[in-house]
């Protein structure tokens, strides 16, 4: 099945999420007005906080695609992660939110109105959600955007919400058991509680410049690997990923006979493969003669032909 045409920047892509926010709001609020639901209540309260963190993407974004300036030098791209930091904080408030209505509703429970058409509305809004959640998360993981990959993955959890919600609520009329409902919004406060934590740790963890996984670095040492022939080796690699941004510095050893026009050109060899492979990526490259060769389990050694990547592991800072 073709994939849908998505906006070219990421700011499209949060007024698109923004209005599908406000669908789902729409649909789940209807669903709690025909049903007298807690539980689908609470959900309808959760999705409240999906409009407002749509809200908070959309600026995020807006800043982040800014070019940089005198004042930020390197770019406006950890806007993102102020965004995914605030958005997890709104989640977990609403996880608190929606247990109060929980207790609420076991301590005076009372039949649904019309659970079935609630049903019906709420299913929808699942649908909504599920479709654009995906897309969210593919896009934002291709676009390496912690806000798109935050709004996707809190998306996504809803979508789970709503689905054990349709089931549990189906069973309130079945079992005849009226506080089934608020022990259904005590379980979507916790999954919201859940998800607002791992995103604040995630954006938390871009904040404070963690290291890239393992995978990606052994990329990046392979990269360089198989395009720096001509070179000794490369050491004190270190690199952080800030939104789309990834930067990247390392020492690379050259033969001290060589021209300095030759090592640029080595430079430049393997930026672009980097560059090609990484999406945006700034990297600064300090040239050394093979004097200031290392010889410990952290460099990465360039064979003479530049066919042969090996594998790279992170390297200690000097």
């Amino acid at each position: 099945m073709p994939e849908l045409p998505l906006p070219g920047s990421n700011r499209g892509l949060a007024v698109v999420s923004l209005f599908v926010s406000l669908v789902a709001l729409g649909l789940k609020y209807a669903a709690f007005a025909v049903s007298g639901s807690v539980a689908l209540h609470a959900d309808a309260i959760e999705t409240i906080i999906n409009v407002v963190a749509a809200a908070g993407g959309l600026w995020a974004l807006s800043v982040a695609e800014r070019p940089a300036d005198h004042n930020h030098t390197y770019g406006h791209y950890k806007a993102e992660y102020l965004s995914a930091v605030a958005e997890g904080t709104l989640v977990v408030i609403t996880a608190f939110v929606i247990g109060r209505e929980a207790v609420e509703g076991w301590l005076n429970p009372h039949p649904a109105l019309a659970p079935w058409n609630g049903l019906l509305l709420n299913g929808a809004a699942t649908c909504v959600n599920l479709g654009w959640g995906l897309i969210m998360l593919r896009a934002g993981q291709a676009r390496h955007s912690p806000a798109l990959i935050a709004g996707g993955q809190h998306v996504l959890s809803d979508v789970w919400t709503g689905v054990a919600l349709v089931a549990g609520v189906a069973l309130i009329p079945l079992l005849g058991w009226p506080q089934l409902d608020a022990v259904l919004a005590g379980l979507v406060a916790l999954n919201v509680l859940r998800v607002g934590w791992e995103v604040m740790r995630d954006s938390i963890a871009g904040l404070m410049d963690e290291a890239p996984d393992t995978q990606t670095l052994g990329e990046i040492g392979a990269i360089i690997t198989a395009n720096g022939h001509g070179a000794i080796q490369a050491h004190d690699i270190r690199t952080r990923i800030v939104g789309a941004m990834t930067f990247l510095e390392f020492h690379l050893v050259v033969p001290g006979t060589m021209s300095v026009k030759v090592a640029h050109d080595i430079c430049d060899r393997i930026e672009h493969a980097l560059r090609a492979h990484m999406g945006s990526t700034l990297v600064h490259i300090h040239i050394e003669p093979e004097t200031c060769a290392k010889h410990d389990h952290t460099v990465l050694n360039i064979p003479s032909t530049g066919t042969s990547p090996v594998s790279f592991g992170s390297s200690a800072e000097k």
